[in-house]
């Protein structure tokens, strides 16, 4: 019976176990996802699952301890820089095993083995938001509310000023006597309209005449003057 025996021995030495399953960590830290069978599927787990937990702790006896599994200085390098970034908020549940069916030969069911990223990320863009929406002053719609009732309530006017104001207004309607008056007024003034409309406009050939006229005028008084001065001398010889 093989109660409290957790281990799968896979037909396996213990060496040839332990070998196996570091060249396969190995490789699903340098590639992110590798295939093989779903028993080492289920095993390779266990053993990615120790080393994220050993890169999350991040001191030098975890690394020493990883470098003692992993066959490679870079993988493990890479391993305890990202591991925070990458599982620093979850504590289990690293890897994914994806079913692909049978193997052709032996009929051996094939798994793949991933790394999952994609849950942490998903947190970190919640969390993101969530410091984004907090971070935003909220509006006070209960404080909002009366001021809006009240700009209504100033907007609206109440029945009584109606009547109020409908007494202060002077009447628009007119007797029939303020008609008659206006009837006089109003067809005087559309006869000086009509009378404004029917003088001729003055025309060119008439403002000629005017202009020659006004031309001539200066020209005749220069002429008196000289005849009054010539006349004047004359006198004054005669005088001699």
């Amino acid at each position: 019976m093989r109660h409290r025996k957790a281990v799968l021995k896979l037909n396996r030495t213990p060496s040839h176990r332990k070998a196996m399953f570091r060249n396969m960590v190995t490789s699903l830290f340098k590639y992110e996802r590798i295939q093989t069978t779903g028993a080492k599927a289920k095993e390779l787990r266990r053993w990615a699952d120790h080393l994220i937990t050993l890169a999350k702790r991040g001191d030098l006896h975890a690394r020493r301890q990883a470098l003692a599994i992993v066959r490679e200085k870079d993988v493990v390098h890479n391993l305890f820089e990202h591991a925070a970034e990458r599982y620093g908020s979850v504590s289990g549940g690293y890897t994914r095993i994806v079913k692909l069916g049978q193997r052709p030969g032996d009929a051996a069911p094939v798994s793949l083995v991933e790394l999952i990223y994609d849950r942490d990320t998903k947190k970190k863009k919640a969390r993101r938001k969530k410091t984004k929406a907090d971070a935003a002053p909220k509006k006070d719609v209960a404080a909002d509310k009366p001021a809006i009732n009240e700009e209504k309530k100033k907007s609206a006017k109440p029945k009584g000023d109606k009547t109020k104001s409908a007494a202060k207004a002077p009447s628009k309607k007119k007797t029939a006597g303020d008609e008659k008056e206006e009837k006089p007024v109003k067809k005087a003034a559309a006869k000086k309209t009509t009378a404004a409309k029917d003088k001729p406009a003055p025309t060119d050939k008439e403002d000629k005449p005017k202009k020659k006229a006004k031309a001539a005028a200066p020209k005749e008084e220069a002429a008196d003057t000289k005849k009054k001065k010539a006349s004047a001398k004359k006198a004054e010889k005669d005088d001699k």
